[in-house]
C-alpha cells in the first residue's frame, strides 16, 4: 500500500484544517507528550512512556502499513500562520483483508485538542478513504469498539453515523471492561 496517502479535513469556523498522514519518526516527541495525558492512557492499551517507546510505536505503525493490513494516521492541525503541523490525534483502519467484509477503526485525541471535533472529522475522513479504497476488495462494514464508560468515544461514534450494534464482554488485557460495538456500512 502506498505510504504517501494523505487525507484532509477542511477547516471549520472553530477549528483549523486537519491533515491525516502516516506516522513518521519526527512525530515521536509529540506522541510521547500526548501519552502523558492520564485520560488517554486510561482508554488505550498502548504505553508510550519515553522516546524509545514512541520510536517503537511509530516503527510498528510503519511495519503494519507496509504489510497492508493496518493503516495508522497521525492527525495534525495545520495553521495558516505556521509552517509546522501540530499533532492532535490518531486514527487507524485495522484488520483489512481482501475478501473480508469488515474492518475495524479506532482513534484517540490529544488532551489539548479535545472538544473541538477532531476525532469526528478525522474518523469521517478515514471512513470515506477506507470505503473508497477497499470496497472493491469486499469491504462492506466498518466496526468501532470502545469501552462502555468511554462516553466521549460513544458520542463520536454516534455523530459519525456508526450505529450502535451490541454490548461486548470484557476481553482483557487490551479490552478490560465491557464495550460497545458500533458499525457503519458502505451505504450510509
Amino acid at each position: 500500500m502506498d505510504t504517501s496517502v494523505v487525507l484532509q479535513s477542511a477547516a471549520t469556523t472553530s477549528s483549523p484544517a486537519l491533515i491525516l498522514r502516516p506516522w513518521c519518526m519526527e512525530d515521536v516527541a509529540a506522541l510521547v507528550e500526548a501519552f502523558r495525558d492520564p485520560v488517554l492512557r486510561h482508554w488505550t492499551s498502548h504505553v508510550v512512556e519515553n522516546e524509545a517507546d514512541g520510536a517503537r510505536w511509530v516503527r510498528a505503525q510503519q511495519r503494519e502499513w507496509a504489510a497492508g493490513n493496518r493503516f495508522g494516521f497521525a492527525v495534525c492541525e495545520t495553521q495558516p500562520s505556521s509552517v509546522r503541523e501540530q499533532l492532535v490525534g490518531h486514527v487507524v483502519l485495522k484488520e483489512v483483508t481482501s475478501g473480508k467484509p469488515a474492518a475495524e477503526v479506532g482513534y484517540w485525541t490529544a488532551a489539548h485538542a479535545r472538544g473541538r471535533g477532531v476525532a469526528l472529522r478525522a474518523l469521517e475522513a478515514l471512513t470515506s478513504w477506507a470505503f473508497g479504497t477497499f470496497e472493491a476488495d469486499g469491504l462492506e462494514r466498518l466496526e468501532l469498539f470502545h469501552q462502555v464508560g468511554n462516553l466521549a468515544s460513544c458520542q463520536v461514534a454516534r455523530k459519525s453515523r456508526y450505529d450502535f450494534d451490541s454490548v461486548l464482554p470484557a476481553a482483557p488485557p487490551s479490552f478490560p471492561h465491557e464495550g460497545h460495538l458500533h458499525t457503519r456500512h458502505t451505504s450510509v
